[in-house]
């Protein structure tokens, strides 16, 4: 069971590492274009696998993609990342370039791969990944949304003050800090709406942060974050390659689901062995309706750029 990650940078080097300590695939390989910095960290990362306990072979390379020959999954979090004051919208020039690349290379050695987009704006790279490569659309995901989610899950339990795992909510939407929309109406602390412990204003609270979160961490650390993006993605990857059937906001392409046709946007799929094997259509108020209406308007603006 082979896994693919190209961009050995610290998201994709997180996800290397989350991935192998789950110890649910035979190998991962690290790839990127910088001499020499896929197989440095392929072996920081292999020195860590007596301690941690893991028999997931981890390698590098730079730049050959025969490396990646067979895999079932291959991630893209290639390209350049936010700096601060930065929005992802404004990589697009740059990064388009990167992924189409990439994703073409990675088909070619790999054509039963399923592919995961991480590289921003994630949603219109998903969208790009599909317009070029042409492949099945349960194929190609962007990850955004379980991160958002968790970032989400993270800020709601900071309010309610108990533990992370007390806590179900979802983002879906395009996967910016105006297109995010967190569906607190919905988000529950062991099986009761939060609504029944957190006021209006908390949860609009809440729900700001959510949609900052990206940029909070930017400001913050001077670059784009990492450890949560990078176990975001593999637990999409082990939602594949383990065919748990988990249900996650993702970036999918959309054919009249919640109205929307002919653009990648975050909702709730189910992710299996097939990739996206379901897009679950949940009922929206007016008000979210109108938002996520607004936000997929956002992210076609932003998918013009590719023209």
């Amino acid at each position: 069971m082979k896994i693919t990650v190209v961009g050995a940078g610290a998201v994709g080097a997180s996800c290397a590492e989350y991935i192998a300590i789950k110890d649910f695939a035979s190998e991962v390989v690290l790839l990127d274009i910088k001499e020499g910095f896929a197989e440095g960290k392929a072996m920081d990362l292999m020195q860590t696998a007596t301690l941690n306990d893991f028999d997931t072979k981890i390698t590098g390379t730079t730049g050959d993609y025969s490396k990646t020959k067979d895999s079932q999954v291959a991630v893209i979090t290639s390209g350049i990342p936010r700096k601060p004051g930065m929005t992802r919208e404004e990589l697009i020039g740059i990064n388009a370039g990167i992924v189409k690349d990439v994703a073409t290379q990675l088909v070619k050695h790999s054509p039963d791969v399923t592919i995961i987009v991480v590289s921003n704006p994630m949603d219109t790279m998903t969208y790009l990944a599909h317009k070029e490569l042409g492949l099945p659309k349960n194929r190609i995901i962007g990850m955004g949304g379980a991160l958002d989610s968790a970032r989400f899950k993270y800020r709601l339990s900071e309010a309610l003050g108990c533990p992370g795992s007390d806590v179900e909510g979802m983002v879906i939407g395009g996967h910016s800090d105006t297109g995010m929309l967190p569906l607190t109406r919905l988000a529950t602390r062991n099986s009761v709406r939060v609504t029944e412990f957190l006021s209006e204003e908390r949860l609009d609270q809440v729900s700001e942060d959510t949609k900052v979160g990206g940029a909070t961490l930017t400001k913050l650390l001077g670059t784009s974050a990492w450890y949560a993006p990078g176990a975001a993605v593999s637990s999409l990857v082990q939602s594949i390659v383990c065919d748990q059937k988990k249900m996650f906001p993702c970036s999918t392409l959309l054919d009249g689901e919640y109205g929307l046709k002919d653009l990648c946007i975050g909702v709730p799929v189910i992710i299996g062995k097939n990739g996206i094997e379901k897009i679950v259509e949940i009922d929206l108020n007016d008000a979210e309706k109108a938002k996520l209406k607004e936000s997929a308007e956002a992210v076609r603006k932003t998918n013009g750029l590719l023209e």
